[in-house]
Order: C-alpha cells, then sequence, then structure tokens
C-alpha cells in the first residue's frame, strides 16, 4: 500500500533539478542551466544581515514580515515606477508568495490562465491544488496578448498569471501591452497575478509593471534575482486585502515567516543600485543572441530576465538537449516549461568565456 496522497500524482519532478543532477556527474561542463546570478550578494547587503544576526535579531518576526521591509518595498516601487504598493506581506521568497496565492485562491475545478511557455511552478501547483490549467500558445514570439487570454476565459476561470520579463525566454511586456491583460482580467473579475521577480533585468525600453493596475491585481517580487539572494527566500506579495489576509494566515501555518535576519539585509537591497550588474548582463544578453544568430539558430532576442529560448535543430528540443550534454554542454530541455518540445532554454548568467564556449558548442552541434 503506497501512503503517498493522491495529489502528489499530478506533480513531475523538475526537469531542472533533473539537469542539476547530472551536472554532478560531469566533469567541469560548460554550465548554462542554472537560474540564478552568477554575482555574488553585494557586501552591504551581507554586512546587513551580519549585524542583524549579531544584533540578536534572530526570532521569528510577525507573520506579515517586518514593518521596515514592508514599507521599504512599497516605497520601492514608488521610486521606480512612481506607484507605491498597497497591503505588503513579507514571503519566503516568490515561490512561497505564489504558493500562497494560490493555495488562498484556487478550488478544485477553477481555471487558471498562463502563457506558454511558462515558468514550471504555476502548471504544477495549480495542478497540485485540483485546479486546471489554461495554458496559452505564445509561439513564436512568447507574446502574452489580451486578445488571446480573452478567448481562454470560460465561466471556471479564476485567476491569470502574468510573468514579464519572462522565465524562460526572456521576453518583455511594455506598460501598454500589461494594461490590456489588467483590463481583460478586470471585465473578467479575475485575480491577476504578476510575476515580476526578473523586473530589474530589463535591457531595452522603459521597466514596466502591473502595479496599480487594479484592485484585482497582485504583485510578486523578491530578492533572489535582483540581489543573488537565492538561499536567503525573501520575497514580498501585494494586492487585494482579503487576499493578502488569507495568505498571511496561511503562512501562519507553513512558513510561520521569512529568515528573520535576511528580511533586514533585504531592506539594504532595495536601495541598492544594480546598474553595473543590469549592464553587465545586457552584455551577456548581445554575447549569446548574436553567437547564435551567427550559428543559424531561430531565437527571439530576450528583453530582460536571463534566459534565452531558442529553436531546436530538427525541432526536437529533449533530443538536441541529450546530445548538448553528451557534450558536456547543460541547458535545459523546452518540453519543462511548455506543451511543446521544439525549443531549449540557455541561462547567460555565467561567465563571458562560459557564454563563448556554450554558443561554439551549440554551433557546432547544429551543424552536425
Amino acid at each position: 500500500m503506497s501512503f503517498l496522497a493522491e495529489r502528489t500524482s499530478r506533480i513531475d519532478a523538475s526537469g531542472i533539478r533533473k539537469v542539476f543532477a547530472l551536472a554532478a556527474k560531469l566533469e567541469d561542463p560548460i554550465n548554462l542551466s542554472i537560474g540564478q546570478p552568477d554575482f555574488d550578494v553585494d557586501d552591504a547587503i551581507k554586512e546587513s544581515a551580519i549585524a542583524a544576526i549579531r544584533d540578536g535579531f534572530n526570532k521569528y518576526t510577525q507573520t506579515w514580515g517586518t514593518d521596515e521591509l514592508r514599507q521599504e518595498a512599497s516605497a520601492y516601487y514608488e521610486r521606480r515606477f512612481g506607484v507605491g504598493l498597497e497591503n505588503v506581506m513579507i514571503t519566503s521568497g516568490v515561490s512561497g508568495g505564489l504558493f500562497l496565492a494560490l493555495l488562498a485562491v484556487v478550488n478544485p475545478g477553477d481555471e487558471v490562465i498562463f502563457g506558454d511557455p511558462y515558468f514550471v511552478m504555476y502548471k504544477h501547483l495549480v495542478n497540485l491544488l485540483g485546479g486546471v490549467c489554461r495554458i496559452v500558445d505564445t509561439y513564436p514570439d512568447f507574446k502574452l496578448r489580451a486578445d488571446a487570454v480573452e478567448r481562454a476565459v470560460t465561466d471556471k476561470t479564476k485567476l491569470l498569471i502574468v510573468n514579464s520579463p519572462c522565465n524562460p525566454t526572456g521576453v518583455t511586456l511594455e506598460q501598454s501591452e500589461l494594461a490590456a491583460l489588467a483590463d481583460v482580467a478586470k471585465r473578467h473579475n479575475l485575480l491577476l497575478v504578476s510575476d515580476e521577480i526578473y523586473e530589474q533585468f530589463y535591457y531595452d525600453g522603459t521597466p514596466a509593471t502591473m502595479a496599480g493596475m487594479g484592485e484585482n491585481v497582485m504583485v510578486l517580487n523578491g530578492f533572489s534575482k535582483m540581489a543573488a539572494m537565492t538561499g536567503w527566500r525573501v520575497g514580498y506579495a501585494a494586492g487585494p486585502a482579503d487576499v493578502i489576509q488569507q495568505m498571511n494566515t496561511l503562512q501562519q501555518y507553513t512558513f510561520v515567516c521569512a529568515p528573520s535576519f535576511a528580511q533586514q539585509a533585504a531592506v539594504t537591497a532595495l536601495r541598492t543600485d544594480p546598474k553595473e550588474k543590469i549592464d553587465a548582463y545586457r552584455r551577456k544578453r548581445d554575447l549569446v543572441y548574436e553567437g547564435l544568430k551567427a550559428a543559424g539558430f531561430g531565437v527571439t532576442k530576450p528583453g530582460g530576465a536571463f534566459y534565452i529560448f531558442p529553436e531546436a535543430p530538427g525541432g526536437d528540443g529533449d533530443a538536441f538537449v541529450a546530445q548538448a550534454i553528451e557534450n558536456n554542454l547543460l541547458v535545459i530541455p523546452g518540453s519543462v516549461f511548455s506543451e511543446k518540445r521544439s525549443n531549449f532554454r540557455i541561462s547567460f548568467a555565467a561567465e563571458d568565456d562560459t557564454i563563448k564556449r556554450g554558443v561554439e558548442t551549440l554551433g557546432r552541434l547544429a551543424r552536425g
């Protein structure tokens, strides 16, 4: 007899983690698979954490987080976008915020709309909770458009998830495109969850947010990407008061609170200028994009994040990635993020030399 709950059959082990396991077996692989910055946490942020620990700030905080960080998150959005956040709570990373939001809102049978390709957690968390994924195809340019979302809405639709800049494609939506999506959500009485974890990583045009686009909009953000605090597990959510309050109640019985010392350091992170790092990542983006184009890959230029999602030669991303791994190159099959298997994901959060070696290997494999 199995002791496992039926819900566990609705999710699969992460394809990304499988690649990580393969990486452990390779000697000095060319690793373009990992979705975390290749820079370290700034010294000023580290010192804030150290000071908090030494000052005894090591106990639980309030479930919704420290007032200082909640206020600073709102002030950050005011400085960056001209609109503050309301009803802010601190979460254990954006992943924690996403889980709490879905747990608070999704009943079995409720439909959740998001674009394909998608961040892996969207599909699996919805399935885990008994929801129904209404996945909108965004190929070939990977733009989630309001008219396509409108066509996907039914009387069972409860929630829309928007991710810009997007993992795994790096595609960004302009403010007008986000506003059109917000309008669809408002007219159909949907909760709109805007995953803005990559909002600092904009390389072209004006950074955009869905904050302030309606009482039904929830913004999720955090520190794993902008400040490389992946292991510190701090994020924040802001949105409708009733949903945030229920998420806070659920957090009492799940995460309890985000790490206390890390919340103190996150205040410093929000006051840190990342321009130099973003400029470096813009150069990395150009390096990988131009290299893939020159090698003959079909590829959409990413406007943000640190991913690019090329088409696999022959149209089989799974087979091409297996071939790449045999050649000591780690990339992720597109089927991990998509209902299709035609593409693969590259993370250019790597040293320039690693990117060049990776592009060279990919070009050689494409040429056969």
